[in-house]
């Protein structure tokens, strides 16, 4: 018998199924534990395969996706944002944007959750086995100034801009691209428009991009027009949710100090 599961072990591994290997049989012994049919045997040991397969993609897809860390719709308080669209935004996460090809930009002041959104989005798109690319606009441009230079250009779209079925591009108008820098990004999404999605951050208002863009209003015209033509725009207001806890512990101590105040008057009268 021992020799039987040693060549089961061998054709698993032959055919490339680790997890099969390593489980069918606990499932074998879990089957006939239950009665269950043949075609029950191999129902579960081929779901378990499929699992594992889809975990291991999983794990590849964050490994490249340039996520700096894992963040999700459940830790976003809507509560506290109060000037984020709720529905909108909850919408946006069954992720039917990207089987359409459509964008998604984040507008609003710094701090408002537009990063946060925008890479819990990048994260439930990895759950479901889609490549997704994370980037801050400084890093792309730099990476794609060098690769111009090196004349790598089209290699690196091809691999960076294109490959990606969801294009993450963090901080839009925090630094000004230059003329080589706006006509590269133009190129951006102009190679990506209507072929995959693109989720944009940026603190400034639509019509304020042009001065990030080397104050050329028609070449940003240009890039608004195939941007905004299947494109879904959250606009979120509010205060800084970086500065929740400082505000919250800011009130505590006027609180505390409030309460001894009255606490003294008390005792000298």
């Amino acid at each position: 018998m021992n020799l039987q599961y040693d060549r089961i072990e061998q054709l698993c591994q032959k055919l490339n199924l680790p997890a099969i290997a390593s489980q069918w049989s606990h499932h074998a012994q879990q089957t006939l534990g239950q009665d269950g049919s043949y075609a029950d045997f191999v129902e579960a040991i081929l779901t378990h395969e499929y699992a594992a397969r889809q975990q291991r993609s999983q794990q590849v897809l964050m490994k490249l996706s340039g996520l700096p860390q894992v963040k999700t719709l459940e830790d976003y308080d809507f509560n506290y944002a109060l000037g984020a669209p709720k529905s909108q935004v909850i919408e946006l996460f069954n992720l039917s944007f990207i089987a359409r090809a459509e964008n998604v930009v984040f507008l609003g002041a710094s701090g408002v959750g537009k990063t946060h959104l925008s890479m819990a989005l990048g994260y439930k798109a990895i759950m479901n086995n889609i490549k997704i690319k994370f980037i801050t606009a400084a890093d792309l441009m730099l990476q794609l100034s060098t690769a111009y230079q090196q004349g790598k250009l089209k290699t690196y779209m091809q691999r960076a801009v294109l490959g990606p079925k969801l294009l993450i591009i963090d901080e839009i108008g925090y630094l000004p691209f230059g003329r080589e820098e706006a006509n590269l990004f133009f190129n951006v999404i102009a190679k990506r428009y209507e072929k995959g999605s693109t989720i944009l951050t940026s603190n400034l208002p639509f019509s304020q991009w042009s001065k990030s863009f080397a104050d050329d209003v028609t070449l940003t015209a240009a890039m608004l027009d195939r941007l905004l033509h299947h494109c879904h725009v959250v606009q979120i207001s509010g205060e800084s949710y970086r500065l929740k806890d400082k505000k919250e512990l800011g009130f505590s101590l006027r609180l505390k100090l409030n309460t001894r105040s009255k606490g003294a008057v008390l005792e000298c009268r």
